[in-house]
């Protein structure tokens, strides 16, 4: 038996300067029965407004805007509120875009013109604690902050292991740093689905953190994949 009460839905806020670009994402997303929209916002500023007020789960934040970049309002938003997820939607699959999201806190990096499915499948990745870089170059922008020397956001070095991660969890969580699911990780390391279910679950015992964006976050910034 069950207590009657319907799943938490994933609360999402939509931030794009365009109202016809809200509208439309708005409308996919309110058809679905396991989101809502609770608020939007048109530029930078009033996404921090709106995010800090409605504490929302997932973001689509829009990188170029009036008043305030995308990412200079992630950085802002994820400062006061580590736990939003923020995926960033851009028209242009740009680079720059992908490693500045990366170094302001975003977990994904989306395209305007993807398909409905595809951004459906993300805000659910996010809110489930998914790292979700999955275009060509969001690949290669990731590679290139790991191989930064000297990453603006590297802490002061006073994050170490719980304990060693072993090489097959290294693995894992090198796929964890390209949005893998542990169904992709399995079939990319010939491991079984349950098999990867325990190194994730190792390794953020190991990490001494929650999900899994926290993993990758600091698997980014303390260089722990190659």
């Amino acid at each position: 038996m069950t207590d009657g009460k319907e799943p938490r839905k994933i609360r999402v806020v939509l931030v794009d300067d365009q109202t016809m670009i809200r509208q439309g994402l708005g409308y996919v997303i309110q058809m679905q029965p396991d989101m809502e929209v609770v608020g939007e916002a048109a530029d930078g500023e009033e996404a921090v407004e709106v995010v800090t007020k409605m504490r929302p789960d997932v973001v689509l934040m829009d990188v170029q805007m009036p008043k305030c970049t995308g990412i200079e309002a992630t950085r802002k938003i994820l400062t006061q509120l580590p736990d939003v997820k923020v995926l960033i939607l851009t028209t242009f699959d740009v680079k720059n875009y992908v490693v500045d999201g990366i170094r302001a806190g975003a977990v994904g990096y989306m395209l305007k013109d993807a398909d409905s499915q595809e951004m459906l499948d993300l805000i659910r990745g996010a809110f489930q604690g998914a790292a979700l870089f999955h275009t060509v170059t969001a690949a290669k922008a990731l590679a290139e902050v790991l191989q930064e020397k000297n990453h603006p956001a590297q802490p002061s070095g006073d994050f170490t292991l719980l304990e060693e991660l072993t090489e097959r969890e290294r693995d894992v969580l090198q796929q964890l740093t390209y949005g893998y699911r542990n169904d992709q990780i399995a079939q990319n390391l010939f491991i079984s689905e349950g098999t990867v279910k325990t190194h994730v679950h190792r390794i953020l015992h190991k990490m001494g953190v929650d999900d899994r964006t926290q993993a990758v976050a600091l698997a980014l910034r303390h260089k722990l994949v190659d």
